[in-house]
């Protein structure tokens, strides 16, 4: 690959893109004869209508995984500073408004239970051995936003009220993207698909590579239970976002290979390059955050669209990074 100076290279991908790339769906897969429902188990009513610390702690004794993880037990003291903390916080007047809130913008969960229905329906397809976990609903106070294991899925509706809500988390904007009502799904099925029951890799290998073909996995997975979501919503860029790394893509892979990115163990690297950030900067001032993640998405669809041959969870249970990155062929050409 030519050498393109540091200068030239930055100016250019100073993007300020505006539009939306037409995005396919993904293959869907024929699930009708799949017999699976998800009922969500809604705690939010329950938890506003706490009348006494001897109601909380009953409540908490039977939901021991909301209790630890959401909710978050050890970060306190003892249980009577946990407890007089959490009922001062649920026994609020301001409670009952965040509740009101969190009904309009989600109604009576219907649709957040077609999605899940829809997501684990392909996830079955897939994976035939699929066990349907739980899915529980709360308000936390917006403490709290998911929790999500192989058995076990709890959402707190009032960190995911959106831009149509009149409350949200504290946080930076490129943090709060993550947060809106249809980020939901999408987000427990990312987990899914990064975690080692699905996405198998290397742990001897501690390259940056490595862990963009991991992200680069999850993501193909995600698309393949979410077909028609875009990767947008997906991966948290703005439409811009999407279009400038797209229309850029052949120098943001320059700037990976001239400064030596791939083959690096360096935490720093991978904090630049992979890591939850506003922008890359040491691609560009406009360039996303996370651009290494988007990367290795974009170099396991090209390994998958030159092997057609290879089914999903084959690509899922193959560890082998390097392997997956130099038979992609990936070098993207400008356009």
């Amino acid at each position: 690959m030519k050498y393109i100076p540091v200068l030239f290279l930055v100016s250019v991908l100073l993007w300020n893109c505006s539009g939306n790339k037409t995005e396919e769906c993904a293959i869907q897969p024929d699930v009708s004869p799949i017999n699976l429902q998800v009922r969500i188990e809604q705690f939010q009513d329950t938890l506003a209508g706490i009348t006494s610390k001897k109601e909380l702690v009953a409540l908490l004794s039977r939901q021991p995984v909301m209790r630890d993880n959401l909710f978050r037990r050890s970060e306190y003291p003892n249980d009577s500073v946990f407890i007089n903390e959490l009922y001062t916080k649920f026994s609020h007047p301001g409670i009952d408004t965040l509740l009101t809130e969190t009904k309009r913008i989600f109604g009576d969960l219907s649709n957040l239970e077609s999605e899940f229905t829809n997501a684990f329906k392909n996830l079955k397809h897939y994976y035939p051995d699929f066990v349907l976990p739980r899915v529980q609903s709360v308000i936390s106070g917006i403490d709290g936003d998911l929790f999500v294991s192989d058995t076990l899925i709890i959402v707190s509706l009032d960190h995911f009220l959106g831009k149509e809500g009149k409350y949200r988390p504290k946080m930076y904007d490129y943090l709060l993207r993550k947060y809106d009502p249809e980020d939901i799904v999408p987000s427990c099925i990312l987990i899914y698909g990064i975690s080692d029951n699905y996405n198998k890799t290397n742990l001897a290998d501690k390259t940056v590579l490595a862990d963009m073909i991991a992200y680069g996995k999850s993501f193909y997975f995600a698309k393949h239970m979410l077909p028609c979501v875009p990767d947008s919503t997906l991966i948290w860029y703005t439409a811009p976002e999407m279009k400038g790394a797209h229309e850029n893509e052949d120098l943001i892979w320059a700037r990976f290979i001239q400064d030596k990115v791939l083959y690096s163990t360096s935490m720093i690297e991978k904090r630049n390059y992979l890591g939850e950030r506003p922008a890359t900067i040491q691609v560009g001032e406009k360039c996303p955050g996370r651009i290494g993640q988007w990367v290795g998405w974009r170099i396991v669809q090209q390994y998958m669209q030159k092997h057609p041959e290879i089914t999903l969870p084959q690509l899922m249970s193959d560890s082998d990074a390097q392997k997956i990155f130099k038979e992609s062929n990936y070098k993207p050409k400008r356009r």
